[in-house]
């Protein structure tokens, strides 16, 4: 009986790597279509910034974890925390699969990375105006309020919040246009 189980599993382990090989990957055409309709997609909120999407959610919650992880080191870099978690997040699982050569993958992250920009363009915007809800309720402090008013650049909210948005739609368009290469690269070596 022992040695039957043993034989199985060693006749799985052989078989394991043929299985593993044969399941089929996705095709370099599904690759093109998933870089367009992500690219037009994210393309469109970055036209719609202050629109609530799914993935805003997770940043919610990656935001609110960043004000932990960084409590360590003081008030500002503390409440600074949140925004700075929120972009860095998804910038390190790009940084993953582009270091892995996992380039589409990489620019499919790239996607997060500008959204993530683009909801904390909302937010720096939100600094004078202070009608976002947060979740703390009215006791909670506003980030970028507090940020821009200790850093003195309140004044400067429209540009702050102009050139994060900027950012996040650059990051988007170049996240389209590296899918897209990396897609057809793909296509063209099969």
């Amino acid at each position: 009986m022992r040695h039957a189980c043993r034989s199985f599993f060693l006749d799985q382990m052989k078989t394991q790597p043929q299985v593993y090989h044969s399941e089929p990957t996705i095709g370099p055409n599904f690759k093109v279509c998933l870089a367009i309709v992500a690219g037009v997609y994210f393309l469109w909120a970055a036209l719609h910034p202050d629109h609530w999407r799914l993935i805003d959610g997770v940043n919610l919650v990656i935001h609110e974890a960043g004000h932990l992880i960084f409590r360590p080191l003081g008030e500002f870099m503390t409440v600074a925390g949140g925004s700075l978690f929120q972009v860095a997040v998804p910038t390190i699982f790009a940084g993953y699969f582009h270091f892995n050569k996992k380039y589409f993958s990489s620019a499919l992250v790239l996607f997060w990375v500008g959204a993530s920009m683009l909801n904390v363009s909302v937010y720096a915007a939100d600094s004078v105006v202070m009608q976002l809800p947060l979740l703390g309720g009215d006791n909670s402090i506003h980030d970028w309020n507090y940020m821009l008013d200790r850093l003195n650049l309140l004044r400067s909210t429209g540009a702050i919040a102009l050139a994060i948005r900027a950012c996040g739609t650059l990051t988007i368009v170049f996240a389209t246009i590296w899918a897209l290469y990396t897609a057809r690269r793909v296509a063209n070596t099969h």
